[in-house]
């Protein structure tokens, strides 16, 4: 199982001493042996998400963990060993863990936090990480660990977004916010559901490739800044039925969907707080919906669908590897890449 020469342990990237992601420096940890139930997975690839720069800077109070602590939950790789009793995966399956490592299936519960990879649990950015075998989801034959990376938090929380949540149909008019990895996949899942897609960015550039991927219009909201009026212009008699916030944009949003409509809440880019009339949600009975991601069975039925019509997410491979993972999680707040960024281990 060893893929390198130091006798000491398995690599790992962690955050120790104090929080910050200045003190995300190498590490090293016993190389892991599976017990009943479990398997040890090599770690081929991660993406990083805006939690990963907040969690370094303990932006989640009690609920960051205790240091040290290996930061990034998204991750992809090999299963290189399994302990007795192991049914739902094997020796060379191509997998990635979950998010909430017991969030199975059901509603979110308040315990479910306390599985979090890259925070309170270690995350992914090690050689290997030992799993249980309910915590891991079997990749699609199509998709490489780069690639699948790219799933476990923005296309999940994606799928939980249009699909669980807005209950998107044949003919439903979507907007997503901004070109990011969620966004982009909001994007793909609406389109594979007949729905019409609008999609805002700032940037032109963006706002073509986004085109490219699918989307039907586009607005820039620099250009526009009533990018809400244009959504309804473009959206005609019916209204848009479902808007995926990823800034926090309450009021706008609530304005521009239609009466009975859905406003998923996932990012907060914004700011944690917002001026919010409640006038318009409740006589036009609209309804909010905050998303944090989503369950196991949410990733498996995603995965499902994924296969069938071969859907790839949209990527960016950083040039670093782990050990320079601060500088990807910092690039990841300059709001540059269209897409989820990925990176690849010591030795992928």
């Amino acid at each position: 199982m060893r893929a390198h020469t130091n006798e000491a342990g398995m690599r790992v990237m962690e955050i120790r001493d104090e929080w910050g992601l200045e003190n995300l420096k190498p590490g090293q940890r016993p190389d892991p042996t599976p017990e009943a139930g479990k398997v040890v997975v090599r770690i081929e690839a991660a993406s990083v998400n805006y939690r990963d720069f907040v969690m370094a800077g303990r932006g989640y109070g009690r609920r960051s963990g205790e240091l040290p602590l290996i930061p990034v939950s998204d991750g992809a790789g090999t299963i290189v060993a399994t302990g007795p009793g192991v049914t739902r995966a094997a020796v060379g399956d191509l997998v990635c863990p979950i998010f909430a490592q017991t969030w199975i299936e059901g509603p979110l519960r308040e315990d479910h936090w306390m599985g979090m990879l890259g925070g309170p649990r270690d995350g992914v950015l090690q050689e290997y990480v030992v799993l249980p075998e309910d915590g891991l989801v079997r990749m699609p034959a199509h998709l490489d660990a780069v690639h699948a990376a790219a799933l476990p938090c923005a296309a999940v929380a994606a799928w939980n977004a249009v699909v669980v949540a807005g209950r998107v149909k044949a003919g439903d008019t979507v907007l997503t916010q901004g070109t990011g990895g969620v966004s982009l996949f909001a994007l793909q899942f609406a389109r594979t559901l007949g729905a019409r897609v609008i999609i805002t960015s700032s940037s032109n550039d963006k706002l073509a490739r986004a085109k490219q991927l699918g989307a039907d219009e586009t607005i820039n909201y620099s250009e526009i800044p009533d990018w809400g009026r244009r959504a309804r212009e473009i959206a005609g008699q019916d209204g848009v039925d479902l808007i995926v916030d990823l800034a926090g944009l309450v009021n706008q949003s609530v304005r521009t969907v239609r009466a009975s409509g859905t406003v998923v809440l996932i990012g907060v880019l914004a700011g944690g707080s917002a001026n919010f009339d409640l006038g318009p949600a409740v006589t036009r009975e609209i309804r909010l919906q905050g998303i944090t991601v989503g369950s196991r069975a949410m990733f498996e039925a995603m995965l499902k669908a994924m296969a069938l019509h071969r859907l790839v997410p949209t990527i960016e491979i950083a040039p670093q590897r782990f050990d320079k993972a601060d500088e990807v999680i910092r690039a990841l707040t300059k709001s540059s890449h269209f897409g989820k960024i990925c990176m690849q281990s010591w030795d992928s």
